[in-house]
Protein backbone atom coordinates (compact mmCIF):
# COMPACT_ATOMS: atom_id res chain seq x y z
CA UNK A 1 0.00 0.00 0.00
CA UNK A 2 2.84 2.19 1.24
CA UNK A 3 4.46 1.75 -2.53
CA UNK A 4 1.79 1.93 -4.37
CA UNK A 5 0.51 5.32 -2.70
CA UNK A 6 4.41 7.07 -2.57
CA UNK A 7 5.12 6.06 -6.56
CA UNK A 8 0.88 7.56 -6.87
CA UNK A 9 1.89 10.86 -4.86
CA UNK A 10 5.02 11.10 -7.28
CA UNK A 11 3.40 11.00 -10.52
CA UNK A 12 0.81 13.09 -9.59
CA UNK A 13 3.31 16.03 -8.64
CA UNK A 14 5.34 15.15 -11.46
CA UNK A 15 2.41 15.56 -13.89
CA UNK A 16 1.24 18.78 -12.37
CA UNK A 17 4.70 20.55 -13.28
CA UNK A 18 5.19 18.01 -16.12
CA UNK A 19 4.94 22.10 -17.76
CA UNK A 20 8.14 23.39 -16.65
CA UNK A 21 10.22 21.18 -18.60
CA UNK A 22 10.62 19.31 -21.61
CA UNK A 23 13.10 17.72 -23.90
CA UNK A 24 13.46 17.68 -27.55
CA UNK A 25 12.33 13.74 -27.82
CA UNK A 26 8.73 12.21 -27.11
CA UNK A 27 8.42 9.69 -24.47
CA UNK A 28 5.76 7.32 -23.48
CA UNK A 29 6.43 8.15 -19.83
CA UNK A 30 6.37 11.41 -18.45
CA UNK A 31 8.42 13.81 -19.84
CA UNK A 32 10.52 15.41 -16.55
CA UNK A 33 13.65 17.46 -18.31
CA UNK A 34 14.61 20.02 -15.65
CA UNK A 35 12.46 18.88 -12.73
CA UNK A 36 14.57 16.43 -10.70
CA UNK A 37 18.99 17.20 -9.89
CA UNK A 38 21.50 15.64 -12.23
CA UNK A 39 22.40 11.79 -11.48
CA UNK A 40 24.81 12.21 -9.06
CA UNK A 41 25.14 9.65 -6.27
CA UNK A 42 28.34 7.45 -4.21
CA UNK A 43 27.43 4.13 -3.83
CA UNK A 44 29.01 0.67 -3.24
CA UNK A 45 29.65 -1.92 -6.80
CA UNK A 46 29.91 -5.63 -7.11
CA UNK A 47 33.73 -5.95 -6.23
CA UNK A 48 32.47 -3.48 -2.75
CA UNK A 49 34.04 -0.43 -4.70
CA UNK A 50 33.11 3.01 -4.55
CA UNK A 51 30.96 4.04 -7.66
CA UNK A 52 30.04 6.98 -8.67
CA UNK A 53 27.91 8.68 -11.61
CA UNK A 54 31.28 9.61 -12.94
CA UNK A 55 31.49 5.31 -14.16
CA UNK A 56 28.45 6.03 -16.23
CA UNK A 57 29.83 9.41 -18.17
CA UNK A 58 29.24 9.20 -21.48
CA UNK A 59 26.22 6.63 -20.94
CA UNK A 60 22.23 7.08 -20.51
CA UNK A 61 21.09 5.77 -17.63
CA UNK A 62 18.33 4.21 -15.80
CA UNK A 63 17.95 4.40 -12.12
CA UNK A 64 15.21 2.09 -10.17
CA UNK A 65 15.29 1.25 -6.16
CA UNK A 66 14.40 -1.99 -5.39
CA UNK A 67 15.70 -5.21 -3.31
CA UNK A 68 16.30 -9.04 -3.80
CA UNK A 69 13.94 -10.02 -1.86
CA UNK A 70 11.04 -8.18 -3.44
CA UNK A 71 8.22 -10.71 -3.97
CA UNK A 72 6.90 -8.89 -6.35
CA UNK A 73 7.62 -5.27 -8.44
CA UNK A 74 11.09 -5.60 -8.34
CA UNK A 75 11.52 -8.89 -10.67
CA UNK A 76 8.58 -7.78 -12.83
CA UNK A 77 10.15 -4.34 -13.23
CA UNK A 78 13.93 -5.87 -14.38
CA UNK A 79 12.28 -8.68 -16.33
CA UNK A 80 10.38 -5.57 -18.14
CA UNK A 81 13.75 -3.50 -18.47
CA UNK A 82 15.54 -6.55 -20.20
CA UNK A 83 13.52 -7.91 -22.49
CA UNK A 84 12.88 -3.86 -23.54
CA UNK A 85 16.68 -3.93 -23.58
CA UNK A 86 16.62 -6.53 -26.35
CA UNK A 87 14.45 -4.83 -28.22
CA UNK A 88 17.38 -2.26 -28.85
CA UNK A 89 19.87 -2.51 -31.76
CA UNK A 90 23.20 -3.93 -30.02
CA UNK A 91 24.75 0.13 -30.93
CA UNK A 92 21.78 1.37 -28.58
CA UNK A 93 21.98 -1.29 -26.03
CA UNK A 94 25.89 -0.24 -25.35
CA UNK A 95 24.93 3.02 -24.97
CA UNK A 96 22.63 2.48 -22.31
CA UNK A 97 22.92 1.36 -18.44
CA UNK A 98 20.32 -0.02 -15.70
CA UNK A 99 21.32 1.34 -12.11
CA UNK A 100 19.23 -1.13 -9.87
CA UNK A 101 19.75 0.50 -6.24
CA UNK A 102 19.12 -1.97 -3.44
CA UNK A 103 17.49 0.04 -0.51
CA UNK A 104 18.32 -3.63 1.93
CA UNK A 105 22.04 -3.14 2.61
CA UNK A 106 21.83 -5.54 5.26
CA UNK A 107 21.00 -8.47 3.20
CA UNK A 108 22.22 -6.91 -0.51
CA UNK A 109 25.73 -7.66 -0.37
CA UNK A 110 27.31 -6.41 -3.53
CA UNK A 111 28.12 -10.43 -4.62
CA UNK A 112 24.29 -11.02 -4.62
CA UNK A 113 23.57 -7.72 -6.06
CA UNK A 114 25.67 -8.96 -8.52
CA UNK A 115 24.38 -12.25 -8.89
CA UNK A 116 21.00 -11.29 -9.08
CA UNK A 117 21.17 -8.30 -11.54
CA UNK A 118 23.39 -10.61 -14.05
CA UNK A 119 20.21 -13.27 -14.62
CA UNK A 120 18.51 -10.35 -15.99
CA UNK A 121 20.79 -8.70 -18.31
CA UNK A 122 24.77 -7.69 -18.51
CA UNK A 123 23.56 -4.36 -18.86
CA UNK A 124 21.79 -4.07 -15.51
CA UNK A 125 24.45 -2.78 -12.32
CA UNK A 126 23.52 -3.81 -8.70
CA UNK A 127 24.65 -0.89 -6.03
CA UNK A 128 24.18 -0.51 -2.86
CA UNK A 129 25.05 1.97 0.07
CA UNK A 130 24.59 2.39 3.96
CA UNK A 131 22.12 4.11 5.50
CA UNK A 132 23.06 7.74 4.80
CA UNK A 133 23.74 7.39 1.17
CA UNK A 134 20.40 5.57 0.35
CA UNK A 135 18.39 8.40 2.40
CA UNK A 136 20.45 10.88 0.48
CA UNK A 137 19.71 9.54 -3.14
CA UNK A 138 16.24 8.43 -2.46
CA UNK A 139 15.51 11.93 -1.74
CA UNK A 140 17.00 13.90 -4.23
CA UNK A 141 14.88 11.56 -6.40
CA UNK A 142 11.65 12.23 -4.01
CA UNK A 143 10.94 8.35 -3.20
CA UNK A 144 11.39 6.84 0.06
CA UNK A 145 11.45 3.62 1.29
CA UNK A 146 10.36 1.71 4.36
CA UNK A 147 11.08 -1.60 6.80
CA UNK A 148 7.88 -3.95 7.68
CA UNK A 149 8.58 -5.73 11.35
CA UNK A 150 10.57 -9.27 10.34
CA UNK A 151 8.75 -12.22 11.19
CA UNK A 152 9.55 -15.38 12.80
CA UNK A 153 12.34 -16.34 10.71
CA UNK A 154 13.62 -12.68 10.30
CA UNK A 155 12.23 -12.22 6.64
CA UNK A 156 10.96 -8.55 6.11
CA UNK A 157 9.38 -6.71 3.12
CA UNK A 158 10.87 -2.95 2.13
CA UNK A 159 8.41 -0.89 0.77
CA UNK A 160 10.00 1.30 -1.83
CA UNK A 161 8.94 3.88 -5.01
CA UNK A 162 8.17 1.74 -8.11
CA UNK A 163 9.39 3.96 -10.37
CA UNK A 164 12.23 4.40 -12.95
CA UNK A 165 14.13 7.12 -13.64
CA UNK A 166 15.67 7.82 -17.10
CA UNK A 167 18.52 10.32 -17.56
CA UNK A 168 20.50 11.03 -20.38
CA UNK A 169 24.12 10.75 -21.35
CA UNK A 170 25.30 13.90 -19.95
CA UNK A 171 23.10 13.26 -16.52
CA UNK A 172 20.71 15.30 -16.75
CA UNK A 173 17.29 13.69 -15.94
CA UNK A 174 14.66 13.37 -18.53
CA UNK A 175 12.12 10.55 -17.81
CA UNK A 176 9.64 9.14 -15.18
CA UNK A 177 8.40 6.19 -16.22
CA UNK A 178 6.00 3.65 -13.91
CA UNK A 179 6.51 -0.18 -13.43
CA UNK A 180 3.54 -1.01 -15.40
CA UNK A 181 4.68 0.71 -18.60
CA UNK A 182 4.26 -1.72 -21.58
CA UNK A 183 7.89 -3.50 -22.72
CA UNK A 184 7.08 -1.97 -26.01
CA UNK A 185 6.72 1.80 -24.83
CA UNK A 186 9.59 1.02 -22.15
CA UNK A 187 11.55 0.23 -25.27
CA UNK A 188 10.35 3.41 -27.31
CA UNK A 189 11.62 5.43 -24.08
CA UNK A 190 14.95 3.86 -24.09
CA UNK A 191 15.62 4.32 -27.65
CA UNK A 192 14.29 7.77 -27.45
CA UNK A 193 16.69 8.06 -24.13
CA UNK A 194 19.97 7.30 -25.88
CA UNK A 195 18.95 9.40 -29.14
CA UNK A 196 19.15 12.59 -27.00
CA UNK A 197 22.83 14.07 -27.61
Amino acid sequence: MVRKLSAALLAASLFWLAGCGSSDVSFNGKDITGLMPDLAFSLTGAEGETVTEARYQGEAVVLFFGYTHCPDFCPTTLTALAQALNKLSDQEREQLRVLFVSVDPERDTPELLAKYTAYFSPRVDGLTGDQEALRALTKRYRTTYSYEEPDKNGNYLVNHGLAMYGFDRHGKVRLFMRNDQPVEQIAEDLRALVSIQ
